[in-house]
């Protein structure tokens, strides 16, 4: 695997460059930040993420290993792949986008390209605590919150039954919400078995 890349920038493009090392050209992937930190003709290193495929082998590059141990830890979430993980890296610095998953920013996430609600709830949900920042609230509750104007005590109280939020949410999707909160989610888990 490669880790890094150092050499001459021979060529800057929207999202990527071409590194010359040693003489071979290797074209990378980057962030803006990543893409505004280096100049074409100078020397650039950028941490690597390697992507191998059966059709492809692409290079993304970082110039901090924070931004690429960011990349990284977007690339494990579920359904997140490289290209929607480099779109959330350009909504800006690694600490507004660790602010925002800490926060529960669903909009800001969801501003990146390829990037639906669903997609910005599974990033919070899954990362909030690995970003290294401190929420006072659950990442639930960050959820719902930043989705909803008012928090679902159906919802809640399926989650802490060990239902995900979007499993809570579409269990209780057809259910009427003028119902009492312990009727709902009766009928939620019946619909459910």
């Amino acid at each position: 695997m490669i880790a890094s890349i150092e050499g001459k920038v021979e060529e800057k493009g929207i999202d990527r460059v071409v590194i010359n090392v040693s003489g071979i050209g290797y074209e990378v992937f980057v962030s803006l930040a990543t893409l505004g930190s280096i100049e074409e003709g100078r020397t650039a290193k950028l941490f690597i993420h390697e992507q191998i495929k059966e059709d492809a082998h692409d290079l993304y590059g970082f110039d901090s290993n924070w931004g690429k141990q960011l990349f990284d830890k977007l690339l494990s979430v579920k359904n997140v792949g490289p290209k929607v993980a480099l779109a959330v890296m350009n909504l800006g610095s690694s600490e507004k986008i660790k602010q925002a998953i800490a926060g529960g920013d669903t909009k800001l996430l969801q501003s990146a390209k390829g990037v639906g609600r669903r997609a910005a709830e599974q990033i919070i949900v899954e990362l909030r605590d690995k970003v290294g920042l401190v929420s006072s609230e659950g990442a639930e509750a960050v959820v719902s919150r930043s989705g909803d104007s008012e928090t679902d005590e159906a919802v809640e109280a399926l989650m802490s039954l060990g239902f995900s939020i979007y499993d809570a949410k579409s269990a209780l999707a057809s259910v009427d919400t003028a119902l009492p909160t312990q009727e709902r989610i009766k009928l939620a888990l019946k619909r459910r078995s």
